[in-house]
């Protein structure tokens, strides 16, 4: 049985029946960016200090519309070019990962990264920096955020 702390309950109402959906939630935590060492068998190390990370999957549409399309657009299935964005950010700890990432931004070139998720799925694929902050605050810790661009193909691996 799970533990429904762990759960998210979704509900709707119908003839005063209550219906329960369960999905399982994961900690943000889980949701960690690795980088590549550029091995020919790649090994992926999470970069210390983040605490936020999130991507998103832009999938550009070709518009198909044309004098039979009436009044609605139509769009060509699977014409468009895809892309994912990567962002994060967190603490400077000042690790070789960080390192690594300073070098590659200053040096604008591709890198093989891996957005892994709580539940085991996976994203791959070769990004560059497009955006690299240090931040800091007089009485704060010093921060960083990035912002990296894929180049490619991206895998999706399900955990």
């Amino acid at each position: 049985m799970h533990n429904t702390k762990q759960h998210i309950a979704y509900f709707r109402r119908y003839k005063s029946d209550v219906i329960y959906l369960f999905m399982a939630s994961y900690k943000g935590a889980l949701v960690l960016l690795r980088i590549g060492d550029g091995q020919e068998s790649e090994t992926f190390t999470t970069i210390g200090g983040m605490r936020t990370t999130k991507f998103v999957l832009n999938n550009k549409l070709v518009d198909a519309t044309n004098l039979d399309s009436g009044a609605w657009r139509e769009i060509m299935d699977t014409a468009g070019v895809a892309s994912l964005r990567i962002s994060g950010g967190g603490f400077f700890t000042d690790s070789t990962e960080e390192e690594s990432l300073r070098s590659q931004a200053f040096g604008n070139t591709l890198k093989n990264y891996e957005l892994y998720f709580g539940n085991g799925d996976t994203l791959s694929g070769a990004f560059q920096i497009t955006q690299y902050e240090r931040i800091g605050d007089f009485d704060d810790h010093e921060l960083y955020s990035i912002t990296l661009e894929s180049s490619g193909a991206v895998s999706f691996v399900k955990g």
